[in-house]
């Protein structure tokens, strides 16, 4: 099935390519002409596609001649002529969909040709890269070919000003990295004026190593926090109630998921210890958050792999490069109680005051696509949530990569000890070598046993990424030993070194198979770029932590029926397929993780949509009294129907009713003695009440102090009841692991309770506006009241 599968999905593959081949042919055959060019005939070019596009014409009309003119001016700019594999890489792009193009076939290249293109809409082109040295290599080095071409290249980074960031995205291509275009987008949702916005509306992103953005990076979300100061030590009190709880029977913690829950008797112990009733009281919420922090920090976060304590301080490692993130925290009270772990004082706390995940930011983009040379195996993920085919672009020159069998053996150390003995058999010949690691700790152990060995060597630990990249490039020189986490320096090439090659070239060497297929290949692909030799090697161990998290139970199966041979050396062929297994355990368990995380974002995503659309409108509004009165309309009749639920008029609740509706309303509602039989009585007896507010609200439209004071007020109240939202959404999605045990549905579960959430927070909105409007003409009032008087008295 499996063959089948991989038979059906090459074909599809070669269809596309057959397609895109046709398409080259046109643009090869364009490139004479456009060679004979001068170059102010070949800069004109761009004016006459633009006059073009507006007769009608599509960009993919357009496509053959553009390509072939940035062809042409990436060869007389930068001396670099696209090779015809590039040309396909950019075909596909313009497809929006993925190119999936080896290392060192110069990705960076292909990304100027659609852009190009694209950019011509006039719309706005994003292109994002993994970290701000390759933006701003990238921008410097393309960004020449576009500026020939009379386009605008901007630079979007942390720490511009609003103005300076206007700036870039009005710019025709637009560098910079993913997380920053993310906290712009926030960021735009919680300013007071529309001029205060940077962005403009999305239309054409290109995702440089897509995959590690929109998969490895989709676990976290894009989030603006507030500070608040930390609860009165309970941090400290909670961590040192969590230390004394029992793993199986106070709380179950499991490793291949990474989730934690209470048990009934944890949550009985826990209740006990506080001197509650019941932990899940609305009223205990903030305690249960608390203690399931605590218990996040205690199982989940694992000190110098997941953060490091320095200088009395929690900093948080980035699992994907290995650097410490400086100036980054956790959010909702998690730094926090992993600081009360360690003994440390609180920090501030971090609210949420507005979040995104990647895969939903990505989303609205109406054109999307992606860069990178890992990414078929996760093909129908990118699909799904996104829409993309993944196309395998051959590569320029036939792969001359070997890449060796693993080897597996009993014991770690066993492990190492091999690692050693081939990094000196190699090492003694001059062939540079590159030790790709899982986490900064077992960089730091290979150092340890290359120490003992008196082997010298590069250590790329917590570097900035300047030099990560400087030291990526010289991995690949004559006795060069470089250690590094598997996804540092990623983008930056290697080069051989004078005489490398007829030594093999770089030989690479993964100390752990990582929990997907495709990080192992991007660990692969750092040899033998471009035609140049090179190979490839797994030495790994049964106790790494893929097989002790994901196969345990078939580990203690399999372990005895294995043959171990010489040091260890695991000599049984069922190994390797054993190895696989566990693999596709941990792709399967990430993908089911991120799919779920996305099934829940989504229910929050459609409750974002109608909050930010309800803010903009009232952004935009020229008249934001009659905006705010729109909104208002059905207050007073949703407040009759609450007050009077029951059947019977005795019970329904006339002085409560009236309380609430003066609140509201301008003109005075008094019921006094008076009775009703029906509901609709009510609320016609209230209707000249509510009309004459509405006359009296548009008797004050013409005053410019009170709009502009309605703007900002009805603006604090979205984003108020939007942050307080998002933390009631936060506590559902944390409870909703505990009521897996009544044998709910959990997603229908957060959907029901989550609809039911915003139905509330919608309501308090629109409540909080008519109040504070209220409020707000009865100060106007009072202070003309006062003026008066006091000209009077003058």
């Amino acid at each position: 099935m499996q063959l089948l599968k991989k038979n059906r999905n090459q074909s599809k593959n070669n269809r596309a390519l057959k397609r895109y081949y046709k398409m080259l042919d046109k643009i090869n055959r364009l490139e004479k002409d456009v060679e004979h060019l001068t170059d102010e005939a070949l800069q004109e070019k761009t004016n006459e596609f633009r006059n073009r596009l507006q007769q009608k014409e599509t960009i993919y009309d357009l496509a053959p001649e553009a390509f072939a003119v940035v062809r042409e001016t990436s060869r007389r700019v930068l001396g670099l002529r696209h090779y015809d594999v590039q040309i396909i890489g950019g075909l596909v792009l313009l497809d929006n969909n993925i190119s999936e193009m080896a290392t060192g076939e110069g990705k960076t290249l292909v990304a100027s040709l659609p852009t190009y293109l694209v950019a011509l809409e006039g719309k706005g082109v994003h292109i994002i890269t993994v970290n701000e040295y390759l933006a701003r290599r990238d921008k410097e080095l393309i960004g020449q070919i576009h500026e020939f071409l009379g386009l605008n290249v901007g630079l979007n980074v942390g720490g511009l000003s609003p103005a300076e960031k206007q700036a870039a995205y009005h710019c025709d291509i637009t560098y910079g990295v993913g997380n920053e275009f993310g906290f712009d987008f926030l960021r735009d949702n919680t300013v007071q004026a529309l001029s205060q916005k940077v962005q403009r509306p999305f239309h054409y992103a290109i995702i440089d190593e897509v995959d590690s953005v929109l998969i490895d990076e989709a676990k976290t979300p894009l989030i603006i926090a507030g500070k608040d100061k930390p609860s009165d030590r309970l941090y400290d009190v909670c961590a040192r109630v969590i230390k004394g709880l029992k793993e199986d029977e106070d709380f179950t913690f499991d490793l291949e998921l990474k989730t934690v829950n209470f048990t009934e008797k944890g949550i009985s112990r826990c209740e006990k210890v506080f001197g509650i009733d019941n932990l899940f009281d609305l009223e205990h919420s903030s305690l249960f958050h608390s203690l399931l922090q605590a218990l996040r920090a205690r199982m989940l976060f694992e000190r110098d792999v997941d953060y490091i304590v320095e200088q009395g301080e929690v900093k948080l490692i980035d699992m994907n490069t290995g650097r410490v993130m400086e100036g980054r925290s956790l959010s909702d009270g998690l730094h926090q109680a992993i600081e009360s772990k360690e003994g440390l004082v609180n920090t501030e706390e971090n609210k949420t005051h507005a979040s995104i995940t990647v895969q939903n930011y990505y989303r609205m983009y109406p054109k999307l696509a992606g860069m990178t040379g890992t990414a078929k195996t996760e093909e129908t993920e990118l699909n799904k949530v996104y829409g993309m085919q993944v196309v395998s672009i051959p590569t320029n020159k036939p792969n001359q990569r070997v890449d060796m069998p693993d080897m597996v053996f009993m014991t770690k150390e066993q492990k190492y000890e091999q690692l050693v003995k081939e990094v000196r058999k190699r090492h003694d010949k001059g062939q540079p070598i590159l030790i790709g690691t899982t986490s900064v700790r077992q960089s730091e152990l290979v150092a340890e046993y290359l120490d003992k060995q008196h082997i010298q060597y590069e250590l790329l630990n917590a570097k900035s990424v300047e030099q990560e990249a400087h030291l990526i490039a010289m991995a690949g020189q004559k006795g060069q030993i470089t250690i590094a986490t598997n996804m540092a320096g990623r983008g930056t090439d290697i080069m051989l070194g004078e005489g490398v090659a007829e030594l093999g070239g770089l030989h690479v060497i993964g100390t752990e198979r990582n929990e997907s297929r495709r990080i192992d290949n991007q660990l692969k692909g750092r040899s033998a770029r471009q035609g140049d030799p090179g190979s490839t090697q797994f030495i790994i161990s049964l106790e790494d932590y893929l097989f002790i998290r994901f196969a345990s139970d078939e580990l203690e199966r399999v372990k005895p029926k294995l043959k171990e041979g010489k040091n260890g050396l695991i000599k049984s062929d069922n190994v390797h397929k054993f190895v696989d297994t566990a693999q596709k355990i941990s792709e399967g368990m990430g993908y089911q993780f991120r799919e779920f995380n996305l099934n829940l974002e989504d229910v929050i995503n459609d409750q974002r949509k109608v909050t930010y659309e309800l803010r903009d409108h009232l952004l935009e509004a020229d008249n934001p009294i009659a905006f705010i009165t729109r909104q208002i309309a059905d207050l007073p009749d949703q407040f009759v129907d609450s007050y009077c639920q029951s059947d019977v008029p005795n019970d329904w609740d006339l002085a409560g009713m009236e309380q609430a509706l003066n609140a509201i309303l301008l003109t005075e509602v008094t019921f006094g003695e008076t009775e009703f039989e029906t509901v609709d009585e009510i609320k016609a007896y209230i209707q000249p009440a509510v009309d004459g507010h509405k006359e009296q609200l548009q008797s004050l439209e013409e005053n410019e102090q009170l709009q502009k004071a309605s703007r900002a007020q009805g603006l604090f109240v979205i984003d108020t009841v939007w942050k307080k939202h998002l933390d009631r959404m936060n506590q559902l999605k944390e409870g909703i692991g505990m009521r897996q045990y009544q044998q709910e549905n959990p997603l229908d579960l957060f959907k029901k309770e989550g609809y039911r959430l915003f139905e509330e927070s919608y309501h308090e909105i629109t409540y909080q506006f008519a109040s504070r409007l209220k409020q707000l003409i009865e100060k106007v009032r009072e202070q003309q009241k006062a003026d008066t008087k006091a000209r009077k008295e003058d």
